[in-house]
């Protein structure tokens, strides 16, 4: 007994009544109202549910269903939730027609770079700024952010051109802070299975964007968005940025196929971030076409006006106006899997 479907127009004494019957078994219930159907996913162990025991759901006024999932992703699976999550940011809508697309700096460096290349992106078509203000390193001497006053500079992107925020979160302490000037929390690949950092932003009220680890198989990756709705955050945005295998010739190898199959396995929207699956400027573009063509909702792309000068992962970062050629060379792509962009 993993999801309860009630009948259209249940009144909400009814709905209670089977979240008092779940709170008396140790389950909790998660309420999701939908345009012709209430769900109540429920979580907790439901294996120990005796039949007699969801017969006896079944029996309460307004259940029209109940389901078991057999798969241990109950609220990511397409079971909770057949029609695809469109997670509405500030207007900008994530798993609708419109394909959204990601855009800025790997790390934010400084004011006047990020506004500059912010005007640039946001004429060309980009919905969302994207950039580093705290940020992971394989070297503990590297540069590691710019901290609050990047989240600040990215704040005032927002308030000049009207594009949300994406910036990454890296620990727990730094929640609060984050939540202050984002309104998309990133979870990045090397902390797709921190769980305390998961449960963290579980408890947000923010989307967040959550990429696949490096060595993560679909279900690990689903898995870790489990932890994130459970805490009731269903808000949740999956990011394939490519995964490690034994190939070189690319800095990942980015899984397109992951785009179908996560289509059939959960209703939650898909971005795809082309820059850190090759590594390569010069291939960015043709693996960003392919990802609208294999139905991606979303694009995550890193520009920066020198590339050569910038902090980090300038090799694969676009400049302004090959970034504006590739958003004009995505239309017609997009228009031919009914999409806009």
């Amino acid at each position: 007994m993993d999801i309860i479907v009630l009948s259209p127009g249940t009144k909400r004494e009814a709905i209670n009544r089977v979240v008092r019957r779940l709170k008396k078994w140790g389950l909790q219930a998660h309420v999701s109202r939908g345009a012709e159907r209430t769900i109540v996913g429920v979580i907790g162990d439901t294996s120990k549910i005796t039949e007699d025991e969801e017969n006896s759901v079944r029996a309460i006024e307004g259940v029209e269903d109940v389901i078991r999932i057999l798969k241990p992703f109950k609220l990511a699976s397409r079971e909770f939730k057949r029609q695809t999550s469109i997670i509405n940011v500030k207007g900008k809508r994530i798993g609708g027609k419109k394909i959204v697309v990601m855009a800025g700096p790997c790390s934010v460096e400084g004011r006047d770079m990020l506004l500059d290349i912010a005007g640039k992106i946001s004429k060309a078509g980009a919905s969302f700024i994207r950039g580093g203000a705290f940020k992971p390193r394989t070297s503990p001497y590297a540069f590691q952010g710019l901290g609050e006053e990047g989240l600040k500079y990215l704040a005032e992107v927002r308030e000049k051109t009207g594009m949300p925020v994406v910036t990454e979160l890296m620990d727990p302490r730094d929640i609060d802070l984050i939540e202050k000037y984002a309104d998309v929390i990133q979870i990045g690949a090397r902390n797709m299975q921190n769980f305390r950092l998961l449960l963290e932003v579980g408890m947000s009220k923010k989307p967040v964007l959550l990429k696949r680890g490096l060595a993560a198989t679909i279900k690990d990756w689903l898995m870790a968005a489990e932890y994130i709705m459970s805490k009731g955050n269903l808000k949740v945005i999956l990011c394939e940025r490519g995964i490690r295998t034994f190939e070189t010739a690319t800095r990942n190898t980015l899984d397109l196929s992951a785009v179908p199959v996560l289509r059939e396995m959960t209703h939650l929207p898909i971005v795809i971030d082309p820059s850190h699956a090759v590594g390569k400027w010069s291939l960015v573009e043709s693996m960003a076409k392919a990802a609208v063509a294999a139905g991606a909702d979303g694009l995550m792309i890193e520009v920066h006006e020198h590339p050569e000068e910038a902090f980090s992962d300038g090799e694969q970062s676009l400049k302004p106006s090959v970034f504006k050629k590739m958003m004009t060379d995505l239309k017609p792509i997009a228009r031919a899997v009914g999409r806009t962009i």
